[in-house]
């Protein structure tokens, strides 16, 4: 009797598993929801995208989805702010490399505004200027106008506005002792 309730008794093992009923498709969106936020926290598309892949009928999703926001398991907002505080911190990504990145998770963009807004462009530029600090070195030695290339190459990659990345370059050259004035930029 044991066994068909549950598997529990001394054979266990794969015997109680086979007599297990299968899931609802409300318990393997569940599980499979539950397992993805275990690892980390992931946006309601990500998720959405993750039981469609597994063939969960689209109204049971959002069923499951729209409940697991309720109780706070899904916070596109949160989601957002802490990716942003990470990503810029960690990374170094400027907004608009962030912006980019968060609306290729599914983040509505009027979250990705609110997140993006605690970063200001005075702490912007100190990430741009720390970045430039250290790969000055590494460029040491080449000619001016490939560091120049190289270092505003690397902000640009990593989402700073062009005219930002050319005057954190300039001042990085200048404080170093390399004639900046004239970079063949237009200039400020």
């Amino acid at each position: 009797m044991r066994e068909q309730e549950g598997g529990g008794g001394s054979r266990g093992g794969r015997e109680g598993r086979q007599e297990l009923p299968p899931q609802s498709p409300e318990e393997q969106a569940r599980a499979i929801c539950l397992r993805l936020l275990t690892g980390s926290p992931r946006t309601r598309r990500q998720l959405a995208d993750a039981l469609h892949k597994r063939g969960i009928p689209d109204e049971v999703s959002q069923d499951v989805l729209s409940r697991y926001e309720e109780v706070g398991l899904i916070d596109d907002a949160a989601f957002a702010g802490a990716w942003v505080e990470s990503r810029h911190r960690g990374r170094g990504l400027a907004r608009r490399a962030l912006a980019q990145e968060l609306r290729t998770k599914g983040v509505h963009a009027t979250l990705v505004e609110e997140a993006l807004e605690q970063l200001d462009s005075d702490q912007e530029e100190q990430t741009a200027r720390e970045l430039v600090e250290r790969k000055l070195r590494s460029t040491r030695g080449l000619e001016r106008d490939k560091r120049i290339r190289r270092l505003a190459g690397m902000l640009a990659r990593k989402g700073y506005p062009e005219g930002m990345a050319l005057r954190v370059v300039r001042r990085a050259l200048e404080a170093e002792g390399e004639d900046a004035d004239d970079l063949g930029y237009p200039g400020e």
